[in-house]
């Protein structure tokens, strides 16, 4: 059995011309691997391919060339057995509201063809806290109730690779770390977990391995803090003994003056030392109370390798 839970070789398409809008290259020649039992980000900006390739695995868009395969399944050679093994969380909230969640379990293990005593529609319903909604209608339920149903709906089959795409888009922070934690907990089972995100503090914090997808094309793909040290620069944040009303002149290194009154202070610890820049505030006469530092964060690294402004 392969090492990789996803795997993708010269993965192409091209979605054909339609009336006045040109042929579209969505996908140029992906080549990806996704290890088993990792958290996996998939980030780039709208209309970068991401929703593509993981149509392709699931099944719903045709690729245009390339191969790919699902926990060792060749999509074309085993479409039934690729399929089984992948469960897919979409972004839009797909479910039909005149259907309790019982019963939308019940339908969608019976298309994946579940045998009813190997069904576990309550215990997944109490997994992600819609057990007391069982019997309640689907269009009763709250947004963040729904995107937890849909993750309960992919898991009906139990796949070894669950497909997030953004997840948590439109979810309250107490609820998206509630979805998290369970995730979490899934990947500690062994379920290899690929996670789409426009939260960028969320890849940053969750995933083990990130690729980012521009224009078709596989920019980057490394673990998520070799991305993160591509970004030379640190901030030092200074929080000064008396308020001030602007940030000084630090002699040509920049500076920031932030809203909780901290100064931001940007340098290239290959260019110059803490200790220099410490020695430039309090040349322009500013005493410190407390300092911290900051490295990289992935929207910087994200930003220059899909080179958005």
């Amino acid at each position: 059995m392969s090492e990789f839970a996803l795997r993708a070789q010269g993965l192409k398409k091209t979605y054909k011309a339609a009336g006045n809008a040109p042929a579209k290259q969505a996908l140029k020649g992906i080549d990806l691997n996704v290890p088993r039992g990792s958290i996996f980000g998939l980030l780039g900006p709208n209309g970068a391919g991401k929703s593509t390739f993981i149509n392709i695995l699931a099944g719903m868009v045709m690729k245009t060339e390339g191969t790919a395969s699902v926990w060792g399944f060749d999509i074309d050679e085993n479409p039934r057995q690729s399929r089984a093994s992948i469960g897919i969380v979409p972004q839009e909230l797909s479910i039909d509201p005149f259907f309790t969640p019982g019963e939308i379990m019940e339908f969608q293990a019976g298309m994946y063809g579940v045998p009813k005593s190997e069904r576990r529609t309550l215990d997944i319903l109490k997994a992600v806290g819609l057990d007391d909604k069982i019997n309640a209608y689907a269009r009763t339920l709250s947004g963040g109730m729904r995107r937890r149903l849909l993750v309960a709906k992919a898991l009906v089959h139990n796949p070894p690779v669950l497909i997030l795409d953004e997840p948590t888009a439109g979810v309250d922070i107490e609820l998206r770390r509630q979805l998290w934690d369970y995730v979490l907990e899934l990947n500690a089972q062994g379920v290899t977990i690929v996670l789409t995100t426009h939260y960028l503090e969320e890849a940053e914090e969750l995933c083990d391995t990130i690729a980012i997808i521009d224009q078709g094309g596989l920019v980057a793909c490394d673990s998520t803090q070799n991305l993160l040290s591509q970004i030379d620069n640190k901030t030092l944040l200074i929080r000064p003994s008396a308020s001030l009303t602007a940030a000084p002149d630090l002699g040509g290194i920049a500076c920031q003056l932030r809203e909780d009154g901290r100064l931001a202070v940007q340098y290239n610890p290959g260019d110059m030392h803490a200790g220099a820049v410490i020695g430039a505030v309090q040349g322009a006469g500013i005493e410190i109370v407390d300092l911290d530092t900051q490295g990289a964060e992935l929207e910087t690294v994200f930003m220059k390798l899909t080179r958005q402004k």
